[in-house]
């Protein structure tokens, strides 16, 4: 499923937050956004999963305008995974993976075995089955992630949005919930802070700088000294991965002008 966002906008309280952007996450494919602290990355995220309407602007879903859709649709075609997902639901980790189900189930209507085999095959995909009777908030952080991932696994969609997805884990938590994502097979578009990860994991980078878009392409193409000292205030060094050949940075302070 593709995403497309048209020329967003976003103002809040007379901020303008994002301004006029516009980028393609085709079917299948990891798509990164990258930028500093504040730059726009979550407000514009929260547009394409739905919890901001844009002030300007259109998210589509094959074609189809995302705002326009029943929520129930909406749901069955996107599922998201906001910073604040991670709470300490009072459910055991099944209950959570199940709650991915809502959107295939009509009002009053009981969990039906294709819920279940759904919830059950979400669990196995995340290697996390042995958790189902678990209480969520007794996971350790990279287990709460991995349910939270069978929870949207669950819901069937064509498209998963992460923001942050790797906060508070430790690298090989890290490692393993990105090549989680990556291995879904969805459309994904997702924020991330370590460009590292970034660059390893994304077929797409888009670089947000003060609410706008002022790169985007292959992560080896993007992810370049002058725009790192621009955007991010900090000298890189480019050099590539000694096992998979993908640029790793290396950065220290830029000297003084």
């Amino acid at each position: 499923m593709d995403v497309d966002i048209d020329e967003v906008t976003v103002t809040v309280g007379g901020a303008r937050l994002v301004r006029d952007i516009t980028l393609h996450a085709g079917s299948g494919r990891v798509v990164g956004l990258v930028g500093p602290n504040g730059s726009g990355k979550s407000s514009l995220l929260r547009c394409a999963y739905r919890a901001l309407r844009p002030t300007a602007g259109t998210v589509r879903l094959d074609g189809d305008d995302l705002h326009a859709l029943s929520q129930r649709e909406g749901a069955r075609r996107l599922a998201a995974l906001p910073q604040e997902s991670a709470g300490e639901f009072a459910f055991t980790a099944w209950e959570v993976v199940e709650m991915g189900r809502l959107p295939h189930q009509g009002a009053g209507s009981r969990t039906t075995a294709e819920d279940r085999s759904a919830c059950a095959a979400a669990l196995e995909a995340v290697g996390a089955s042995h958790l189902a009777g678990r209480s969520f908030p007794t996971l350790s952080g990279g287990e709460k992630q991995r349910v939270l991932i069978a929870r949207a696994l669950a819901q069937r969609p064509g498209v998963m949005v992460l923001d942050e997805p790797t906060n508070h884990l430790d690298i090989a938590q890290q490692l393993e919930v990105l090549a989680l994502v990556r291995g879904s097979g969805l459309t994904v578009l997702t924020a991330l802070h370590d460009l590292n990860l970034a660059a390893a994991h994304c077929d797409t980078l888009y670089v947000i700088h003060h609410g706008r878009i002022v790169a985007d392409g292959p992560p080896h193409d993007v992810l370049t000294a002058p725009l790192l000292a621009e955007v991010f205030g900090v000298r890189a060094h480019r050099v590539p991965h000694p096992v998979t050949g993908t640029v790793h940075l290396l950065f220290d302070r830029l000297p003084p002008t």
